[in-house]
């Protein structure tokens, strides 16, 4: 019998190489622009660490990757999407940035032992099935000291843009699925403690988390687009009929009106800044 485990491992596999990594391969100029204030705060970190070779967890179409290989000489990123890797890779090509990309699943990917000066993630690291062993793997791969750092999203009821869709649309789709917090997902790294733990646990040290407000934003022309593609909904309205997709479509966009400032949508993204060290490893 498969265990939680795996059943879990399986299904991000799934989402992120159907609908929600199409999803975002196809939004993520949209995407990369709106969350820009956490990539640059991840770049000024790699500064601050003096790191030579990154590697950048769930790096999806590689913004982060990108910018962070232009400041720091050479970043991997490290993905379970095959869409949004392929993706990345142009990208990359494109611009000429000394970064490489492996599609894979870091929690169980054999990265070579030392191979890394930081870890970076912007919202990446939310999804694994056993967050322990995941960052003892990615431990693995850095040498002694090397600097870790994430930005995760803190609760739902911090985010409430992040939620409006869903509870707009609820009425409409009452089989859509709950979020739950002790599950992988958006707001699996909510609770500080639970975070704290699984870096401990995994041979992490110096363990720091500060809440991180910043204000994000998207054009009001894209809005409709990004709450149907992205999210929960983006995972239920392509089964929907056009009529239930129109009524789904009439009554959550006005839940985002306070939201909406003329041309632009901005929000607040409550987060976690988290950051620690890879502890020495004890000789046997």
């Amino acid at each position: 019998m498969m265990n939680a485990s795996h059943r879990s491992d399986d299904e991000q596999a799934a989402r992120w190489n159907g609908p929600a990594g199409s999803a975002w391969v196809d939004l993520q100029e949209l995407l990369d622009e709106m969350f820009r204030p956490f990539e640059k705060l991840l770049v000024e970190a790699v500064a601050a660490e003096h790191a030579g070779s990154v590697l950048d967890v769930g790096c999806g179409t590689g913004g982060v990757t990108r910018a962070v290989a232009r400041r720091a000489g050479h970043c991997v990123g490290v993905d379970i999407s095959g869409p949004m890797i392929e993706a990345a890779r142009a990208h990359a090509e494109r611009e000429g940035v000394t970064a490489s990309f492996i599609q894979a699943d870091a929690q169980e990917y054999a990265f070579e032992p030392g191979a890394f000066d930081a870890v970076v993630s912007r919202f990446g690291v939310m999804f694994f099935s056993d967050p322990v062993r995941a960052f003892g793997n990615l431990r693995s791969t850095v040498r002694d000291g090397a600097g870790l750092r994430c930005v995760v999203w803190r609760g739902p009821e911090e985010n409430p843009f992040m939620t409006t869709a869903e509870r707009a649309a609820a009425p409409f789709l009452p089989d859509l699925p709950a979020r739950r917090p002790d599950q992988p997902g958006q707001f699996a790294f909510a609770d500080p403690e639970r975070v704290h733990r699984v870096l401990a646990g995994s041979g992490w040290a110096g363990i720091d988390i500060q809440p991180v407000d910043v204000v994000c934003a998207l054009p009001e022309t894209d809005l409709v687009t990004y709450f149907t593609r992205l999210g929960p909904l983006g995972v239920v309205l392509p089964g929907a009929d056009e009529r239930t997709r129109a009524e789904i479509v009439e009554a959550v966009r006005p839940a985002f009106d306070p939201f909406v400032q003329g041309a632009q949508v901005r929000y607040t993204a409550a987060c976690w800044m988290v950051s620690a060290r890879a502890a020495t490893a004890k000789l046997s």
